[in-house]
């Protein structure tokens, strides 16, 4: 199946560039392994919703209509050991190149986006028990990070074409589904999508509204029936980019061509798609993604290629609140230009009042491997600083009010990995789970850029972004999604 247009040059190098750094991740890890003597497990304060310090007894659920997009709170495991309770492997892979996108944690399932399908698998002791299968009209082309509070979300694929169209790799209808049941719930053709590649389409979900743009033209369904809302026209001179959803709807406008584009970033009223404000981003910029809509954060490319600032505005008004450097910092905004890229920042987690943002790796052996720090979003100072451990790097996950839930690799057999909430206000962390991985897949799993890790209701999920097939053993499995469990949680 075609993805559309082939590969620019730039992108090819820059995919070989992540395949250098997780090379490159690896041999220090592996090679540090003789240096590292245990460390003590550090236990702290617990994480509430919001943050108050207090017993999390006493923390308050978060209450949401279905249609909104999905926040939940964590309770502290009664146990941090960890236990193996998803692995799941793709069979038969006709090509050295199987895509992975999309990783959904639902509480009870962990769903996950797999070539031309979407796959719900329980958490068992059988390690590997399928609940549903779904396949599509065509290749995954862009997946929603988001799901609803009722466990929804929506994909746009590629479906076979004739005429015209047939291989040129359109993606041009989006689909609803239940991610409970792995029910189709309704299915459109996006209007004049002619030009909506894998490189460029991008979806989002706010309440009750599925947004979706890919540079030639933009269009809005209602959730519940899958009616048409509104549309950006295509061949105007500015163009929705895509969206970035939650709480709000954010639009990124890109006017002019490339090299002399200039960007505007909009927030939409979701039923009508009129804006509410504008932003106008400074010229020279190269690029910007959206990794946040509420509060509004955007990470913009100001004469490179990577992302040199982050900036948080008003959300009541738009006006910018802060300018933010990311010099020392990998918020890994863009990967590898595929499946909807736009509000997808791996290294970067926005918190309500709080952002959390991966530093560049160390390469000295006595330091710590990364850290993550905090930033306070409205005067853009830094706001507490989580230490990593030698060769054992952090990532940020997800925001839990304005705590951070974040991964810890493990360091060979001696230290396991960890999941930990962090108040960066309190500086004191609560572990919620402590377990290893296998190791021969274990440097990939922890890499944020070849791995989608979530972690939901006492579980922690790993998903790889792409599963290569072994040039001396072709017939072989490959890992696709793996999962761990507290053996103390209960639904």
């Amino acid at each position: 199946m075609s993805y559309g247009p082939p590969p620019s040059v730039y992108t090819e190098s820059a995919r070989s560039a992540d395949r250098t750094r997780a090379r490159r991740r690896g041999r220090l890890l592996g090679g540090a392994a003789a240096a590292v003597v245990a460390g003590a497990l550090v236990i702290g304060a617990v994480a509430l919703w919001p943050s108050s310090g207090g017993d999390p007894k006493n923390a308050a659920a978060v209450r949401q209509a279905p249609d909104e997009v999905r926040e939940t709170h964590e309770k502290t495991p009664a146990s941090a050991e960890g236990r193996l309770g998803v692995q799941h492997d793709e069979e038969k892979l006709t090509s050295d190149t199987r895509y992975g996108p999309g990783l959904w944690a639902t509480g009870k399932l962990v769903v996950r986006g797999v070539a031309d399908r979407l796959e719900g698998y329980k958490f068992s002791p059988g390690y590997d028990e399928t609940a549903w299968s779904l396949e599509l009209d065509g290749h995954i082309c862009a997946t929603s990070r988001d799901m609803t509070a009722d466990h929804r979300t929506a994909v746009v694929v590629q479906p076979p074409h004739s005429g015209a169209s047939a291989g040129k790799g359109v993606c041009d209808e989006v689909v609803l589904v239940d991610l409970d049941t792995g029910k189709k719930l309704w299915q459109r053709k996006m209007p004049a999508a002619d030009f909506a590649y894998v490189t460029n389409t991008n979806v989002a979900l706010t309440k009750g509204v599925v947004a979706i743009g890919w540079g030639h033209g933009a269009v809005a369904y209602d959730m519940a029936s899958g009616r048409k809302l509104w549309g950006a026209s295509t061949g105007a001179e500015c163009q929705d980019q895509g969206y970035a959803g939650g709480r709000a709807l954010l639009a990124l406008v890109k006017c002019g061509r490339s090299g002399d584009a200039t960007y505007r970033v909009q927030k939409l009223d979701a039923r009508t798609g009129k804006p509410r404000w504008t932003y106008q981003v400074s010229k020279g910029v190269q690029g910007v993604y959206l990794p946040s809509a509420d509060p509004p954060v955007l990470a913009v490319e100001a004469g490179d290629i990577d992302v040199t600032d982050l900036i948080t505005l008003d959300g009541t008004d738009g006006h910018r609140a802060a300018t933010i450097s990311m010099t020392g910092y990998e918020p890994l905004c863009g990967g590898s230009g595929y499946f909807g890229v736009l509000d997808k920042c791996p290294g970067l987690v926005v918190g309500r009042s709080r952002l959390y943002v991966m530093s560049e790796e160390s390469t000295d052996i006595d330091q710590p491997a990364d850290r993550i720090v905090a930033f306070d979003v409205e005067k853009g100072i830094t706001a507490g600083k989580f230490e990593g451990r030698p060769f054992q790097n952090v990532v940020p996950l997800r925001a839990d009010g304005d705590d951070l839930i974040l991964y810890r690799r493990s360091m060979d057999t001696v230290q396991p990995a960890a999941v930990v909430a962090w108040n960066s206000g309190t500086d004191k962390e609560t572990p919620y789970l402590y377990f290893h991985l296998p190791e021969d897949d274990e440097g990939a799993l922890s890499d944020p850029e070849r791995t989608q890790i979530a972690y939901e209701h006492g579980h922690v999920f790993f998903g790889l972004r792409e599963m290569e097939r072994d040039d001396e053993d072709a017939k072989s499995p490959v890992l696709s999604v793996l999962g761990v469990g507290s053996v103390g949680f209960q639904h």
